[in-house]
């Protein structure tokens, strides 16, 4: 199968990790402690403290170690007729999308990615109001090169 070339900037694994810290503080570390509390009033002390834990630790494997893997495999190419986003660590995805149905293209920061300098890509058919396709973690002024290019692409009508 094609291959896609092109990688993400290398700095959005920082920006995945912060995210996900984030999320680990503000919602895993209540649900541990509910899982910690649960089991220690229904079944014992040391069984709350295992599940506990293995709650937090699969927390951290989540957001230290797995977004390096979603970097590894997270690759895209724009060819003459439509892009090509290959995602995924264990199962693998390729989406294809024809550019002559991109309806409007639109990049994406949030305040950790402004500070970095980093951008999301966002494409859009006429099939809906969401994204019909995303590119995270590029470069802001790649992200930008590529949402006026893939808009001028997409006005062609196929040509």
């Amino acid at each position: 199968m094609y291959e896609p070339e092109e990688r993400l900037d290398p700095r959005v694994t920082f920006i995945w990790r912060v995210s996900r810290m984030i999320r680990l503080a503000l919602l895993g570390t209540p649900m541990a402690a509910i899982i910690f509390f649960g089991c220690w009033t229904f079944i014992s002390y040391e069984a709350g403290l295992v599940l506990a834990g293995l709650y937090l630790f699969h927390g951290l494997v989540i957001a230290l170690i797995w977004p390096s893997l979603e970097y590894r495999y997270f690759r895209y190419a724009v060819r003459e007729k439509d892009i090509l986003v290959q995602q995924g660590v264990l199962f693998r995805r390729w989406t294809a999308l024809p550019l002559h149905r991109i309806q409007h293209v639109d990049t994406r920061q949030g305040p950790i990615e402004r500070l970095v300098g980093i951008a999301n890509l966002q494409l859009y058919t006429a099939a809906g109001m969401n994204a019909d396709g995303s590119i995270p973690g590029l470069s802001a002024d790649i992200a930008e090169r590529l949402r006026d290019e893939l808009s001028r692409k997409g006005g062609d009508d196929g040509v």
